[in-house]
């Protein structure tokens, strides 16, 4: 029974950080149309301007939280603006986005490893100490992660079904020549769009930080982990996205508890081709 709980408290642990960051990649897709393939970059960059600011700079671990979050956004805005929005007339908008994304991932994890070195490096925790779940310790900061997660997600939702700015992302994700007639400025929803989706990666890398080392290459399985996610759930609400990304949490714990931690990303890959070959929607995914 205690290995059972212990499992389940990692799959909400787990789950919490998947749906933060599927979530972004879902508000971009659903927005703009094209899979942003520098997200996990994002991350990363938000983890290390976080450490910056808060042990460099000595401003403290909530600084840092901040700083990574509104840094990964800023960048996000560029990222759009410079790679992303010149392709999108295109005829081959996906290709040509999916390989400027994956240059940028490129830029940024060399630009990390020129500017804060290869050392690894880690974020002190948001909340010291440790409390009781389900009758398993863990660390106040993913005690912290496991409720600021829904949060975070429901105030994402309510700011797009009920604020004229979110209803606005969502009329450009259904058709944007009717969404541009009816008067919304298109590039700047793409832009803002782009921006939300990489602030929650900044923010999503900074929470990590305190849990795991930050290296350049820190992104690379969270965005793989998020691909899944995504693909899970379908690509069309948050709900969805936030579903699913629990569901992996949850399969993985119990994955790395049966076949060990080696078969894990073997056996969700399977999972995965399986789903988009029964249900190419996703589980949640409508038809």
């Amino acid at each position: 029974m205690d290995t059972l709980l212990a499992t389940l408290v990692s799959g909400l642990v787990l789950g919490s950080l998947y749906a933060l960051m599927a979530s972004g990649l879902s508000l971009v897709w659903t927005t703009l149309g094209v899979f942003n393939f520098a997200h996990g970059a994002l991350m990363m960059v938000g983890a290390f301007i976080a450490w910056t600011v808060s042990e460099a700079v000595g401003a403290g671990p909530v600084a840092g939280v901040v700083a990574g979050t509104l840094g990964a956004g800023l960048i996000g805005i560029v990222i759009e603006r410079l790679v992303i929005r010149p392709f999108y007339a295109s005829r081959n908008m996906l290709l040509v986005t999916a390989m400027t994304t994956l240059a940028v991932t490129i830029i940024l994890e060399r630009g990390a490893q020129m500017i804060w070195g290869p050392r690894l490096k880690q974020l002190p925790p948001l909340v010291d100490g440790e409390i009781r779940l389900f009758g398993n310790a863990i660390s106040a900061h993913e005690a912290l992660l496991l409720v600021a997660a829904p949060v975070i997600l429901i105030a994402l939702w309510r700011f797009t079904v009920s604020s004229k700015i979110g209803r606005s992302l969502r009329a450009v994700g259904q058709n944007q020549d009717s969404a541009a007639l009816i008067g919304v400025d298109v590039p700047t929803a793409f832009a803002l769009a782009f921006a939300i989706s990489a602030a929650l990666a900044g923010l999503t890398g900074a929470l990590l930080g305190s849990i795991r080392f930050i290296t350049p290459a820190m992104g690379s399985e969270p965005l793989t982990k998020a691909m899944i996610v995504v693909i899970f759930g379908g690509l069309g609400s948050l709900g969805s996205t936030a579903g699913a990304a629990y569901l992996i949490g949850f399969i993985e714990a119990f994955l790395v508890l049966w076949v060990g931690l080696y078969w894990t990303p073997f056996a969700l890959f399977l999972l995965m081709i399986l789903v988009l070959l029964l249900r190419p929607n996703g589980i949640f995914g409508k038809r």
